[in-house]
């Protein structure tokens, strides 16, 4: 996170605060269950399993839709080649308003699908050597290296690059309280907002600075 300039980095930050909205637009849909953060699946995966082996679908369902987008993402992400990053987010952006559409229509569960898939495309936004550079929908990782940046600083060892992953887990953060408060004031409406910041996001990456 840290080796990207400035742009770059705020340009994910705006990206995990996307995917924070979004997944809480979609637990709030899904009852529970995450789009974007799928150790959470997992773990109601395992209880599923042990306590209620029918329920144990739906979690399962999420990973695996989460999976085929991230692969989706994936394929789109290397056939566009140097516009990578907008036609990731125009994958995404689709998605987004088939999601929207789709409840609207009363179709609950393939909305739910759709929110999935474009969270696992999303994450082929930042990619370097064909893998991904920035996870934007998963914050474990960043919390383990603000926590390791912090005890690199103390001790002595650098650990200058801890604030960068703070920014990107306060973006998921804020990005989902905003998701929160917008699904309490319109409920899956919110879905069109979440759709129109994929689409603004479109526009900034178009203006990004050439990578150095």
């Amino acid at each position: 996170m840290h080796r990207f300039d400035p742009p770059r980095r705020a340009f994910a930050a705006a990206l995990a605060a996307l995917a924070g909205f979004v997944d809480a637009l979609g637990f709030l849909l899904a009852g529970g269950y995450f789009v974007s953060f799928m150790s959470g699946n997992t773990t109601r995966l395992a209880v599923d399993i042990a306590t209620d082996p029918r329920s144990a679908v739906l979690p399962a369902g999420l990973i695996a839709l989460f999976v085929a987008g991230v692969f989706t993402g994936g394929v789109a992400a290397f056939k566009a080649g140097t516009a990578r990053k907008p036609a990731v987010l125009a994958l995404v952006t689709a998605l987004l308003v088939a999601a929207a559409v789709l409840h609207r229509a009363g179709l609950a569960g393939p909305a739910i699908a759709a929110l999935v898939f474009a969270m696992g495309a999303l994450n082929n936004t930042f990619q370097r050597g064909g893998e991904v550079a920035i996870g934007l929908t998963y914050m474990t990782g960043a919390l383990v290296k603000i926590g390791q940046g912090l005890a690199a600083r103390m001790t002595g060892q650098g650990g200058s690059g801890w604030a960068s992953y703070l920014g990107l887990w306060c973006g998921l953060a804020s990005g989902a309280l905003a998701g929160a408060l917008a699904w309490s004031r319109w409920e899956a409406g919110a879905l069109w907002l979440a759709a129109g910041w994929a689409a603004a996001m479109i526009i900034v990456a178009l203006r990004l600075p050439a990578e150095r």
